[in-house]
Order: structure tokens, then sequence, then C-alpha cells
């Protein structure tokens, strides 16, 4: 008589031993995990040093593989895109209108600026950047808000530096390596960030809330001076963030308080600029001494 066709599991060495590798596989991950979750309690320096070493040795197909999120990213903006043209036409002309007459009186400012400062013969030459790299990673979620740089102190990137993107600022170095650094977004609750209203320049915090906003606070106590719409910008206090970089926008305001969305976000950019920490300017008086009169 024929064999029967269908056997069970157990007759099958095949699907025993695939079965078993499957359990070790399990077993092994579960202990690997267990023991970097006490090299990170007991041993952090160690466990950022291995942290280091994998992310130098993944950074090239983290970076292939951010492509591939941009590409898809890039298809559904562009389809969402075309839905919504229609409605964002008539939008769109409206603050057409009222930007030209902005532009009129912005451009009527800078010229006035610009004799001001041939008066007092200041000059102001912006900075070099020290580098601009790619952004091959960001957290989205993690109770620290970072981002990962392809370029580290090889490339002259040093803590501390001030970081931004075309949209406007990003955060600040923390953590460098041979290629690769860490930035502390802004949007991080430890990081706080100068500000100044671009409507009126009142100076103020930007404190970041940990779920990619910013809670803004004016230093003089009072009612808040934010609008909805406001535009907010580095003040160039506190010798870290050069003034007048772009930093969001006020989206809500509170009775003391207002919270910001930020212009640039990290997931979206693809190249961001290192610059040197800020060092204002100090003044310069110059004082004749009064020339002697002829007897």
């Amino acid at each position: 008589m024929a064999p029967p066709s269908h056997r069970r599991l157990g007759f099958s060495r095949r699907a025993q031993y695939g079965l078993f590798l499957g359990y070790v596989i399990a077993v092994a991950g579960v202990l690997c995990g267990l023991a970097l979750v006490i090299m990170a309690r007991f041993d952090p320096k160690g466990f950022t040093i291995l942290r280091g070493a994998v992310l130098e040795i993944t950074a090239p197909v983290a970076e292939v593989g951010r492509a591939g999120v941009r590409a898809v990213r890039s298809a559904n903006d562009a389809v969402y895109a075309y839905f919504r043209a229609g409605s964002q036409n008539a939008a769109l002309t409206a603050e057409l209108k009222a930007a030209r007459s902005r532009l009129i009186h912005a451009r009527a400012i800078e010229r006035e600026n610009a004799r001001l400062k041939q008066l007092l013969h200041v000059a102001e030459t912006p900075p070099a950047p020290i580098a601009v790299t790619r952004i091959i990673g960001s957290t989205g979620s993690n109770s620290q808000r970072l981002a990962t740089l392809a370029a580290g102190s090889a490339d002259g990137v040093h803590s501390g530096q001030p970081v931004r993107g075309p949209e406007g600022l990003i955060g600040r170095v923390t953590g460098v390596g041979f290629n690769f650094s860490y930035v502390l977004l802004i949007t991080d609750s430890a990081s706080t960030t100068p500000i100044v209203l671009a409507r009126n320049g009142i100076a103020a915090l930007a404190t970041g809330t940990g779920d990619g906003r910013l809670e803004l606070r004016p230093l003089i106590a009072g009612a808040t001076p934010f609008r909805r719409g406001d535009l907010i910008v580095t003040s160039g206090a506190g010798g870290i963030y050069p003034p007048n970089i772009p930093v969001g926008v006020v989206v809500s305001t509170n009775r003391d308080t207002a919270i910001a969305r930020p212009l640039a976000d990290p997931s979206r950019v693809d190249y961001a600029m290192v610059q040197p920490v800020w060092h204002a300017p100090a003044a310069r008086l110059s004082v004749s001494a009064p020339q002697p009169r002829a007897p």
C-alpha cells in the first residue's frame, strides 16, 4: 500500500531543524537585547562607543534607505498636491497680493538700514560654514530628539556648533564621531533657544516640548506678545546661534505662553549646514582726544 501523502511535522527532519533554528535565533535575540539593556544601564560609556561603532558601519546603508523613503514621500506629496491644487490657488492669490505690499515696505526698510550702516561704518560678514552634509537619520518618537549628520571630526565638526537647514534652525551638535555627529533638535525638551519676534523684535525663549513643537515664553512678564502666524527668529543672545535664523511660526497662543511649529523638519530635510559658534562682535568706540589750542 502506498504511504500517506500527508505527514505530521514530527516526521519531517527538515521542519524540525527549521523550528529548532528559529528557537535558537529567538533566544539569541532576547539575550542580546538583555545584554544591551544591562550595558546601557551600568556602562553608558561603553554602550555609547558600541553604538558609535554600529553607526559607523550602518551609515551608508541608512543613507540608501533614506533615499528610498524620500522617493516614496515625494510621490505621495505629488499626488496630494495635485488634488489640492484647485483649493490652494485662490488662497495663494490672496497671499500674493498681501505679500507685494509687505515686500515694498521691506525694501524701503532695507534701503534705510543700508544707509544707516554706511553712516556707522558697520560691515557684516556672515561666517563661512564648517560643513554642508546630509542628514542620514532622525528620531521622531524617542525620548530624546536627535538627528544624525554624515560629517564628524574629520570634517571639522565639534560639539556645540549650530546646525541649520534651508528652511531654518535645526539644533546644535552634541556628539561627534569620526565621520558622523549627533544633533540635539530644537524641539527636544532639553533645548532652549533665544529668539525674537520678527514683527516687533520682542525677545523670548523657545523651549522644545518633545513632541515636535516649541513653547514660547516672553522674557518680560505680562500679556503675551505673540500672535498666531508670527515668525520667530534667533536673537543671537547666548553665544551659540547666529542672529536672524528662522526658527518657527506661532500656531496657537495662551495667556502667558505660545506654541510654535518649527520651520525645519529633519525628516524632510536632505542637507544641513554646520556653522561656527556665534560670538557677538564687541562694540568699538573711538573717542578722539581733544587737540590743544594754539596760544
